[in-house]
């Protein structure tokens, strides 16, 4: 695996993406709408929306808007791609890659939504730095275990069904994680009294990354 190949790849997917902006476009859409409409179902018919029904709904928002980002990361990659790809670039490389692009992009879609649904649905965090840091261990978590599921599902027939079926069982303990690290920042709780629970979210994004490194060069062979 060279950093030059994950640099070239990186730089790749940013300009794909660029050459079509409909998806981007599509994907800030997506959970524009998605906002609207809680606001329509709750906050508009209520002066104010719990903390927690607020944090949860947030959080459901942001992993479909990851379901839709990531999942189009092997789908989208015609089988010329993947055979050129094969030729010039490691297995790691590729699936390195697409977590760091994809991160990014989560972390951009992570930033709008909280900006955009604080703006329409008010804002309860008593602790904004840890809910921040939340949103980038949850931008992780993601985009790692999401790009590893889209490249197991890339390989069968109905990859968007198989990815389904497969990221949720995956991402539930995470969001399970999420979730409680969000309330504490709702309730106004320091950094320095969440670190237990920050240590877990980074070292289960880290053993997710190099689980990553580790299946995907076997997934890729065949």
């Amino acid at each position: 695996m060279a950093l030059t190949e994950i640099f070239v790849l990186i730089r790749k997917e940013m300009q794909l993406e660029w050459r079509n902006k409909y998806a981007i476009h599509g994907l800030v859409l997506y959970l524009a709408a998605t906002i609207f409409i809680c606001y329509l179902s709750f906050k508009a018919k209520q002066q104010s929306i719990h903390p927690i029904m607020w944090n949860t709904l947030f959080w459901i928002i942001l992993l479909f808007s990851a379901v839709n980002a990531v999942g189009k990361s092997f789908t989208q990659e015609s089988a010329n791609r993947n055979i050129f790809y094969y030729t010039f670039a490691k297995p790691e490389s590729v699936i390195f890659s697409k977590i760091i692009y994809n991160t990014l992009v989560m972390l951009g879609v992570s930033l709008i939504g909280i900006f955009f649904y604080s703006w329409v649905m008010g804002n309860p965090v008593g602790n904004m730095p840890l809910y921040l840091v939340s949103l980038i261990l949850g931008a992780i978590g993601f985009a790692s275990t999401l790009s590893l599921v889209a490249g197991i599902a890339a390989q069968g027939e109905n990859s968007a069904t198989l990815m389904a079926v497969m990221s949720f069982p995956l991402i539930i303990p995470l969001l399970l994680l999420l979730l409680k690290l969000s309330k504490s920042a709702l309730d106004g709780i320091s950094l320095s009294e969440n670190w237990d629970e920050i240590a877990i979210l980074g070292a289960l994004d880290i053993i997710v990354i190099v689980f990553s490194g580790i299946l995907f060069p076997y997934i890729w062979k065949h």
